[in-house]
Formats: C-alpha cells, structure tokens, sequence
C-alpha cells in the first residue's frame, strides 16, 4: 500500500492495516501566532509532514499510517498576541484519549504521538503513559526536535540556533520549505527575536506570557532562514523518527 494518509483510505483498506499491526502516527501540534510572518498553522503543519515523511521511509519495512493531525494543543501562552486557539488540559487529554481509545478498539496497537508544540511537551508525555496504561496499548509521545540524534543534526544545519525554537530559523526554514507563498520574507527579514527560554536560570518553573519574553511573538532569528535548510531539517527528522520506529526499543 503506497498511501500512508489515514483520511485518503477506505475502511477495508484500515481494516487490513490493522490486522498487519500497522504503526499509526498521530501528529499533534497547535493552533498560535508565530510572530508577523509565519501562518498559525506552524507547528500541526511540520509534525504532519515529518510524520507523512517518516512513514513512506518505513512502509516497505512496516505497515504504517498517518492519523488525522491534533491540530489544536496547550496554547495559552500565546493568547496575548492574537491569532491563537488553545484548549484546557482536560479537554486536551480528553480528545487524545478518545482518538486513541478509538485507534485500539479497531485493532491498532502501536501508536505513537508526534508533537511539534514546546507548550504540549511535558502534558503529552504524562497523558501518553495515562492512556498506554488504561488501554493496555504501547502509547508514545515524541516530540521531534528532541529525537535521539536529531538535536545534534539540527545543531549542524542551523546557523544562529541549536534547536527549534518559535517562528525562529528553524521553524521559518521549514515553512519556507513547505509553503513559501505563505511566509511574509519582508517581516521574516526585520523581525528581531529573543533567545530566552521559558524556563528561568533557576531551572525553577511559573507560567509566563509570551509576551513577557519577546515582543515580537519570536523566539530565535528567523532573518537568516532558507528554504534550503528547511528541506534538510526537515528531512533529519524524518530519518530520526523512521528510525525510531524501525528501532526494537520501541514494539
């Protein structure tokens, strides 16, 4: 089978993926600003593709297939800059549970939730082993700039960043990858970022606003981002999560 998309199947089609134990991939991402020259759509729009990516590496290997993206995450820390859904926990948990509740009563057992939010991380790894537990199912989360090896890929191919950061170089690099129309390079060329985490130097936690870090709405240097380099990270991150998923760690 060369489709690997959920929603471009027939029944019978996901009826037989099940019976093969087929992986499903289920990106999550979130709805938010990223600064005045990405889309909202950022981060549900790369989990999907390096989702999709990663699974045509693996089809000849395993059967596989790309669930409907989560689109909408834990977003709150960016409400104050306009352009932005976000959802409770509860709610969060509640929809993750019932696709994947759903993914298990049809017979799929390998189920792996790839994140592409900073803000979703540390709820989706708890609500990951929540649900794995009660449905007796192997459950993961992942997000996948924190893959094993793709941090040190990502450190190669970026310029002014170690890592992804928000509607920075690398986020702006795989936009302008993906859908180059929708990137405002005039904005994207001018639009100064910080570079301070969330977390504070005393490693010690409180919610903040975005907004309390950047004016902007960015996190990083998105000026120096090409399409070049997106296709490349992209790509890596591809490769680490069909890795992943070929691995004997994970089944």
């Amino acid at each position: 089978m060369t489709e690997v998309l959920w929603a471009n199947l027939r029944a019978p089609e996901l009826s037989e993926l099940a019976r093969r134990n087929a992986i499903v991939l289920v990106p999550v991402g979130s709805m938010e600003q990223h600064g005045p020259h990405l889309p909202v759509q950022v981060d549900s729009l790369l989990a999907t593709e390096i989702c999709i990516r990663a699974a045509r590496r693996v089809r000849e290997r395993e059967p596989v297939v790309v669930a409907p993206t989560v689109w909408c995450g834990l977003a709150e820390h960016h409400m104050d800059f306009g352009g932005t859904m976000t959802l409770d926990f509860d709610t969060f948990r509640g929809v993750l549970r019932c696709i994947c509740q759903s993914l298990v009563r049809q017979g799929f057992r390998r189920i792996l939730l790839l994140n592409g939010h900073g803000g979703n991380v540390s709820a989706l790894n708890v609500i990951a082993g929540d649900i794995g537990r009660e449905l007796e199912a192997p459950v993961f989360a992942a997000t996948y700039c924190y893959l094993a090896g793709t941090a040190q890929r990502y450190k190669d191919i970026l310029e002014q960043q170690e890592n992804v950061r928000h509607a920075g170089e690398a986020e702006s690099s795989m936009v302008l990858a993906l859908l180059p129309e929708l990137v405002d390079r005039e904005s994207m060329a001018h639009t100064q970022g910080t570079m301070t985490n969330m977390v504070g130097p005393s490693g010690a936690y409180r919610f903040r606003s975005f907004a309390e870090l950047t004016e902007t709405g960015v996190n990083g240097v998105p000026a120096v981002a090409t399409a070049e380099k997106g296709e490349l990270l992209l790509d890596a991150a591809a490769e680490e999560l069909a890795e992943t998923l070929l691995g004997d760690e994970l089944w």
